[in-house]
């Protein structure tokens, strides 16, 4: 069976992505190697949990195209889960994190979500279930 160990998001700057996700989100750090002018840095959600996140480096041009494309159109570049959207919505707005809303349902049998801003670039949706 194939299934999913690790994904990315790519970031404009890895030291603020490790204080935002870890510090904020509430992940722990996984793995910190140097690579090259940047590292190979992951996180996991602190109950070890879940996919593995890889906190890459923008370092391309069209990364960043790419990524300044999905932000500027509302478009978020990957997806989070948790038990309860509304009390971290409610947790991470305590802790000064930029949401576009509160959480809202889209649709009928649609779980509760909302987007947030990492500071690194990105939008990140936040799913219940």
């Amino acid at each position: 069976m194939i299934r999913c160990n690790l994904s990315s998001v790519t970031v404009l700057d890895q030291q603020k992505a490790e204080d935002f996700y870890v510090g904020r989100l509430g992940f722990v750090k996984k793995h910190d190697v140097p690579a090259g002018a940047a590292r190979w840095l992951t996180v996991e959600a602190a109950d070890g949990s879940g996919v593995e996140l890889l906190l890459e480096p923008a370092g391309m041009d069209f990364a960043r195209d790419y990524q300044k494309a999905l932000y500027e159109r509302d478009i978020p570049f990957t997806q989070l889960g948790c038990d309860d959207v509304q009390a971290e919505y409610e947790r991470l707005t305590g802790l000064g994190v930029v949401f576009r809303g509160e959480p809202r349902a889209p649709g009928p049998d649609m779980p509760l979500m909302a987007t947030f801003e990492d500071g690194c670039g990105n939008l990140i949706l936040l799913v219940e279930g």
